[in-house]
């Protein structure tokens, strides 16, 4: 396939993925037609269908599109020494990725059932067990072990929890950072004092 046919069936891919998870959004997956995708998108079903046989198809793409980064991170942080640094690293990325695919977290936080149900729900899950097990030490203390899955945890909370406080949201990604960074450090800390 030339360059050019290779970028607009990109071009397509992404339209569709958008539009998919703006009409999620607007009314629910379990709502969401294939049909309606394909109307939004003003092509037809057979268009739509060579690209997404399935509305779990497009959720799968988009999830996988957007994880790429966390991927590339856990991988990194594998090969990186169980430092502060490190870990102070993991979580900068961590919070830079989810702030890039907001839309999808904020799609799961709001439709959790949906998403337990369908393929996507263990992928996250995958994903996010992967990131626990760079950032814990299995040596650490329990309460330390919790803190560090506190600071992922945070970054989550961050984007829904504090959505309508009233902050710029990039200050507001910096303040949630800052208190993920402090559980990680805390975290750190007491594995240097046992």
């Amino acid at each position: 396939m030339d360059g050019t046919k290779q970028q607009r069936r990109g071009n397509t891919r992404q339209r569709i993925q958008d539009v998919a998870l703006e009409l999620f959004a607007e009314q629910g997956y379990e709502k969401t037609s294939l049909r309606e995708i394909a109307e939004r998108l003003d092509v037809t079903k057979a268009a739509l269908y060579y690209h997404f046989k399935t509305k779990e198809e497009i959720l799968v793409s988009i999830f996988e599109d957007l994880a790429r980064p966390i991927e590339g991170l856990i991988e990194w942080g594998k090969e990186q020494p169980q430092s502060l640094e490190t870990k102070r690293e993991i979580i900068r990325r961590y919070s830079e990725a989810l702030a890039g695919a907001s839309r999808l977290f904020r799609f799961m936080q709001e439709n959790q059932a949906t998403v337990k149900e369908l393929r996507i729900g263990e992928l996250f899950r995958t994903r996010m067990m992967g990131l626990r097990d760079i950032l814990i030490d299995p040596k650490a203390e329990l309460i330390d072990q919790v803190r560090c899955v506190s600071a992922m945890f945070t970054l989550h909370a961050g984007m829904f929890a504090l959505n309508d406080i009233d902050a710029d949201p990039e200050e507001r990604r910096k303040a949630v950072l800052e208190v993920a960074t402090d559980l990680i450090t805390q975290a750190h800390e007491g594995m240097k004092a046992s």
